[in-house]
């Protein structure tokens, strides 16, 4: 069956990085558009962003441009986040998705990693 398992959420500071992976199994990784999504408390899940199965096109939420960049390895199939400068309003729980569909759904998820940034 399809796994994803995140791992690298943590507290930071506001200002500071974390750098986010997936790691993927059960699934031909390369065939697949995958992408991260978040939800804080009291909050539905909201797109991040998402890379096409080359990595050659990516999307991003205008909260995070600039600052959250999605990456792939397709060898290792891992799908990462590098987030720089992080706001206290980027606190949440970091979904991976695999199979996405543009910013709206994906077709299996993680079981999440959590982000906290204090002010």
């Amino acid at each position: 069956q399809v796994q994803l398992v995140e791992s690298g959420g943590g507290l930071v500071q506001a200002g500071g990085s974390l750098r986010l992976s997936c790691a993927a199994s059960g699934l031909i990784f390369s065939s697949y558009t995958m992408g991260w999504f978040r939800q804080a408390p009291g909050k539905e899940r909201e797109f991040v962003t998402t890379i096409s199965w080359t990595g050659g096109t990516t999307s991003y939420a205008d909260s995070v441009k600039g600052r959250f960049t999605i990456s792939r390895d397709n060898a290792k199939n891992t799908l990462y986040l590098q987030m720089n400068s992080l706001k206290p309003e980027d606190t949440a729980v970091y979904y991976c998705g695999a199979a996405c569909r543009g910013a709206g759904t994906c077709g299996y998820w993680g079981q999440g990693t959590q982000v906290t940034v204090s002010s």
